[in-house]
C-alpha cells in the first residue's frame, strides 16, 4: 500500500431491485488502498459482483457514496471512467469476431491513441500475459483455449494502463492448473504493474492464495474484513464456516499426500 488515502472508497452504499424487496448491497462502508490487492467473498447472491459493479457505475447506488481518489464516481461521466479502469470478466469477455489484437487494442482506439502506438501496446501486453505475439495476435477468441482467453481478456484490462482493475470470479471457468498459473502469473503483474486490484471470488482458498486482505459479504452485509490471519480470529460463524473448507482441505491433504515415500492413510499398501 503506497498512500494513506484510500484509492477506492464505499461509503454506506446500498442498492436494492425488485422494487425494493431485494437488497443487493445494504449499508456497506469500505475502503481500498492503493497498490492493495482486495478479494471479495461471499456466495451467489451475497451482493459482491453488485458491490464492484458500483465502483464503475455499471449500476448506481440507491444511497450511500463511492469515491476513486477521492472523486465521487456520480460526478464523472460513466464512459470515461469505466476506460480509466480494467475489467476481467468470468469468461473473459471478448467480442467473438475480433481478432485478438483488436479485442486488446479496444480501449485504446476508442481512447483515441494513434494505430502504431496501440500496436506496440499490444506486443506489450501480449508479452506480458505469457502468450505468443506472432501465434496469437491475429487468432481469434474461439481458436483460444479457456486459459488463453483469460490471459487476453486479462491483457484488455490493462490496454489503457488503468490504476485500478475489477475481476468479477476470473479464473472460476478454468481447469485447476490453468487457473493456479494464471492466478499466480495475474498477481505477478498486480506487483509489477503497482496496480489496484478487487477480485470476486467465491473460492476462500483462492483468495487467501491472491490477495492482501479479504472482505467477506453475506446477505448484501459485509460481516468481516481484513488479512488472512485477522479473519482467522473472527467470532462470526459465517466467516468460520468459509476459512473451514481450507482448513479442512489442507488437513485431508497433510494426510493423503505421502511425504518421503511413505504410504498416506487410507492409501494402498
Amino acid at each position: 500500500m503506497t498512500s494513506a488515502l484510500p484509492l477506492i472508497a464505499f461509503k454506506h452504499v446500498s442498492k436494492s431491485f425488485d422494487g425494493g424487496r431485494i437488497h443487493a448491497v445494504d449499508d456497506v462502508s469500505l475502503e481500498v488502498a492503493e497498490g492493495e490487492f482486495l478479494a471479495i467473498v461471499g456466495s451467489s447472491g451475497s451482493g459482491k459482483t453488485t458491490l464492484m459493479r458500483l465502483a464503475n457505475r455499471l449500476i448506481a447506488p440507491d444511497a450511500g457514496h463511492i469515491a476513486i481518489a477521492g472523486e465521487d464516481v456520480a460526478q464523472v461521466d460513466p464512459i470515461t471512467l469505466r476506460r480509466r479502469i480494467g475489467y476481467v470478466f468470468q469468461s473473459g469477455g471478448l467480442f467473438p469476431h475480433m481478432s485478438i489484437k483488436d479485442n486488446i487494442g479496444i480501449t485504446p482506439r476508442l481512447l483515441g491513441t494513434p494505430a502504431k502506438e496501440i500496436a506496440a501496446r499490444v506486443d506489450e501486453l501480449l508479452d506480458l500475459v505469457r502468450l505468443d505475439r506472432k501465434q496469437h495476435r491475429d487468432r481469434f477468441p474461439h481458436e483460444l483455449s479457456g486459459g488463453e482467453r483469460q490471459r487476453v481478456g486479462v491483457a484488455r484490462a490493462l490496454a489503457a494502463k488503468p490504476r485500478i482493475v475489477l475481476m468479477d470470479e476470473p479464473f472460476g471457468a478454468l481447469d485447476p492448473l490453468t487457473r493456479d498459473a494464471l492466478g499466480d502469473d495475474y498477481r505477478a503483474l498486480h506487483r509489477k504493474l503497482k496496480l489496484t486490484t478487487i477480485m470476486i471470488t467465491h473460492d476462500m482458498t483462492e483468495a487467501i492464495l491472491l490477495a492482501d486482505r479479504i472482505a467477506v459479504m453475506r446477505s448484501g452485509k459485509l460481516v468481516a474484513e481484513g488479512t488472512p490471519a485477522q479473519l482467522s480470529e473472527s467470532n462470526d460463524p459465517y466467516v468460520g464456516e468459509l476459512l473451514g473448507t481450507p482448513r479442512r482441505q489442507a488437513e485431508r491433504l497433510q494426510i493423503l499426500l505421502p511425504k518421503d515415500g511413505a504410504t498416506p492413510q487410507g492409501g494402498a499398501t
